[in-house]
């Protein structure tokens, strides 16, 4: 089970994990063991709340194929016990951040000040810049 809140949880037989080698160096067992792990979530398949599946489904992320599938690999460690909790834990945190509501953005308008800080800085430089030019004949 996979615990994503005091009501929401995800069984073991909805998350397909699978040993693969990890790539990259490791040594001698990088061509011998796998260590690494590939997980698979099916969000359409799975008993999550709607509310879950319509914002992970909304998410335009490069992890959730267009087929709604979640597909996590993990391979930082070098034992596939701790490759396995680190791709369940990355599934958790995913799943949590797309239930996250973020707040809507107030726009607010420049103040009185900043505004004529602006437009002094402004002719400030307009002037410097004129002071640049060729110097009048005599």
């Amino acid at each position: 089970m996979l615990q994503l809140s005091e009501q929401v949880e995800i069984p073991d037989s909805e998350i397909e994990i699978n040993a693969i080698r990890a790539q990259g160096a490791g040594g001698q067992n990088v061509n011998k063991v796998s260590s690494a792990v590939h997980l698979r979530f099916d969000i359409n398949a799975s008993s999550l709340p709607d509310f879950y599946k319509e914002r992970l489904l909304a998410l335009r992320d490069r992890r959730i194929s267009s087929d709604g599938v979640i597909v996590i690999k993990a391979q930082k460690f070098r034992t596939l016990e701790k490759n396995r909790d680190d791709a369940l834990e990355r599934l958790r945190l995913f799943v949590k951040s797309a239930t996250v509501i973020k707040k809507a953005r107030k726009p607010t308008r420049p103040t009185k000040a900043s505004q004529r800080r602006r437009l002094d800085s402004k002719i400030k430089k307009g002037r410097q810049k004129a002071l640049r030019g060729k110097v009048g004949q005599e």
